[in-house]
């Protein structure tokens, strides 16, 4: 019997040395793998860094954009308040005008009788100017209207 406790220590030994391999095996695996993990969070944690610092210049051009939008916002306000203040000035112009011309219609209603008889007039005037220069013409070339009872010039 004996002997069978030595073949029991020497299989339980053989065991023992199969699960330290097989545990060495398993350990030797999982540090590969994490050796693997290590080398993709190093990679990770670089990219993470250099996104980082994308993101803060991004953040500082996009602060700089909303800076300088609302600059231009209130100029443009300003142009805004005046190109109104143009437009509240041409109504009134507007008013003014037909204030204006509804007084002067009104004005020439009221006189349009003298108006007629002032134009009656000028022409007269003018025709009697006409009739002037064409005389002036014909005795500057040498001709002359005479008075039919005194045969002498006018």
């Amino acid at each position: 019997m004996e002997n069978l406790l030595y073949i029991a220590a020497i299989v339980a030994a053989v065991a023992f040395l199969i699960l330290c391999i097989s545990l060495a095996m398993t350990l030797f695996s999982v540090k590969k793998t994490l050796n693997n993990v290590a080398d993709t969070l190093d990679g990770l944690e670089t990219n993470l860094q250099n996104m980082t610092k994308e993101t803060a210049e991004l953040l500082h051009k996009t602060n700089d954009l909303a800076e300088d939008i609302q600059a231009k916002s209130e100029k443009l306000n300003t142009v805004v308040d005046a190109v109104k203040n143009v437009g509240t000035s041409v109504n009134g112009f507007n008013h003014s005008i037909k204030r204006l011309t509804t007084s002067v219609t009104s004005e020439v209603e009221k006189n349009e009788e003298k108006i007629a008889q002032v134009v009656q007039w000028s022409n007269v005037l003018l025709g009697v100017r006409d009739k002037w220069k064409e005389r002036k013409a014909l005795e500057r070339a040498g001709y002359y209207t005479y008075d039919d009872d005194n045969h002498k010039p006018l």
